[in-house]
This record gives structure tokens, sequence and C-alpha cells, in this order.
């Protein structure tokens, strides 16, 4: 089974995240397919980056993202979206005669 989860790769006291899907029974900083995109928790506000065409297609084809990732993309990746999926609306203007 694939997970899409958080790979650690920060130095000692600043941590620094890779979200990538790997096989579930391997270990959490071992082998993996493919870098997602990254979370950087220093910033203010904290860095989200993610490819989400392909964290569909993965999520599509069975992977199934850990809690941590969930959270990380409940708390910062909806309110990217709700931005800019939000309809445009326009007041109607009066023919001009």
């Amino acid at each position: 089974m694939l997970v899409i989860r958080m790979r650690r790769t920060g130095s000692k006291k600043r941590p620094f995240f890779r979200v990538v899907i790997s096989e579930a029974r391997s270990k959490k900083e071992g082998e993996f397919i493919e870098v997602l995109g990254f979370y950087n928790p220093r910033t203010k506000p904290a860095v989200v980056e993610i490819n989400k065409e392909r964290m569909a297609h993965w999520i599509k084809n069975g992977a199934r993202p850990s809690d941590s990732v969930r959270t990380l993309l409940k708390g910062h990746l909806t309110k990217d979206r709700a931005s800019v999926d939000a309809p445009v609306t326009a007041e109607p203007t009066a023919p001009q005669a």
C-alpha cells in the first residue's frame, strides 16, 4: 500500500519536510517513490508547496495520506484554494443606448 507522508530533511533544530509518496512498510526516512512538495514550518507564515495534480493522481491510484499530511492539507492548502476558486461576481451593467 502506498502512503503520502512527510520526510524530515532539516538539520538539528531546523525542521524542513518533504512530502513524499512511499511504500507503507518502508522506514519513515527510507526509500520513496516521488517528492510531491515541501513544507517549511520555520518561516512566518509557514510555506507549503505541493504539486496538487500529482497528489490527486496518487490518491486516485490508492495512496493514503498520513494523519500529519491530511492535517497539513486541511490547514494550509484549503485556505489558498478557497481564495483562488471563489467565483468572481460582478454587478450587472445597464445596457448603453
